[in-house]
């Protein structure tokens, strides 16, 4: 299991990829783990009250996780890819 980060987010992280918690069982837990090793991407993800802004997508094997049933909760397992994308604009 692991992270992919796109745009800016990969430039804040230092990184394009990252291994995700094996610890973790849901993406919330995967995405605390993410944000504990590379504390610059919080404020890019998080807004104050520590909800991920809605302008981020938080892809689970290319589905955003945001916006199903269990959000965050959703659960993950060994192979999963996880995602974390900014807006995106282009023309």
């Amino acid at each position: 299991m692991h992270w992919k980060l796109f745009a800016d987010l990969a430039e804040v992280a230092g990184t394009d990829t990252a291994a995700a918690d094996e610890e973790a069982t849901t993406v919330g837990e995967a995405l605390d783990a993410l944000l504990a090793d590379r504390p610059a991407l919080e404020d890019r993800v998080l807004d104050d009250d520590g909800t991920v802004y809605e302008h981020v997508n938080v892809l689970r094997n290319g589905t955003d996780v945001t916006a199903t049933e269990d959000g965050l909760e959703t659960q993950i397992d060994d192979g999963d890819e996880l995602a974390l994308f900014p807006p995106v604009s282009g023309g």
